[in-house]
């Protein structure tokens, strides 16, 4: 009864599995389809001739390496300093006793629960003062903060036994010490998910980099995608190129996904155990 039930639950994962992962497979394979392969048995994997100037004719009529380079370099200091930030705001939550320290939590608890484009536009005011309006910088800026990954590194340094840290303070140890080597190496592996969940959110985000980001050559890859897309005209003769730009995009992805992919499994068994 029980390796009926193993089946059963193999096989509605596998099936589930199957269906998440075949938008990205039909993506990639209509990426070198020709217009007349993708519409006329769309449901095909196997094309009847590969075109593999589709990569070549997106690359020619787009910048899509710049675009590829301004998402890459943008997200991984995002990334960096998002962490940088959040591990010194958890610490100073878990480790600390001050006046107002639950107040405090309450308040970045909450802004966690507005709608993102409630900041755009204070936000795109403050950048514009500080003449930071169509520069990656102010991409970066603007993004410096991330209240996910303080809400997910607080409750990971919650567990850290306060034996160690009393223990390291009673050595003389510094609080910057304690948190870059203790703390932080004890939960790196929630860090190293924060940080593939942060690259993720970052690498694909429209909406605000669109409303800040005009010049050709500072565009992020999902802006420059969709203007892309938008500037070739008739969608059936353009699709196969389109899907070979979308292709292009989604190599840093896989390559962060690949790289952090078992610290992320490693991450969520632990909590499952320990919960």
């Amino acid at each position: 009864m029980e390796r009926i039930q193993r089946l059963v639950i193999f096989t509605i994962l596998l099936l589930c599995g199957v269906l998440m992962v075949y938008p990205m497979i039909w993506m990639l394979v209509s990426s070198v389809k020709s217009t007349s392969d993708v519409f006329s048995d769309s449901l095909r994997l196997i094309p009847t001739a590969f075109h593999w100037e589709n990569f070549a004719n997106a690359l020619a009529a787009a910048p899509f390496l710049t675009y590829l380079w301004n998402s890459t370099w943008t997200t991984t200091i995002i990334v960096v300093l998002q962490l940088l930030f959040a591990s010194m705001v958890a610490y100073a939550l878990t480790q600390f006793e001050f006046f107002g320290r639950r107040g405090l939590f309450a308040i970045i608890l909450g802004t966690y629960m507005l709608p993102s484009a409630t900041t755009y536009i204070p936000s795109y005011v403050i950048l514009g003062k500080l003449n930071l309006l169509n520069s990656l910088w102010g991409l970066v800026i603007s993004n410096l903060a991330n209240v996910f990954s303080i809400l997910l590194l607080r409750q990971a340094f919650l567990k850290v036994p306060k034996e160690v840290i009393e223990a390291a303070r009673s050595d003389g140890a510094s609080e910057w010490s304690i948190l870059w080597r203790i703390v932080v190496p004890m939960n790196r592996n929630t860090l190293l998910n924060a940080a593939l969940i942060s690259f993720v959110g970052s690498f694909n985000d429209y909406l605000w980099p669109s409303l800040i980001l005009n010049d050709k050559h500072n565009m992020v890859i999902s802006v420059g995608l969709n203007q892309f897309s938008n500037s070739l005209g008739s969608f059936e003769k353009s699709f196969p190129i389109v899907m070979a730009g979308t292709a292009l995009a989604v190599i840093p992805l896989i390559v962060v996904y690949v790289i952090l992919q078992r610290y992320f499994v490693h991450s969520v068994q632990t909590a499952s155990v320990k919960g």
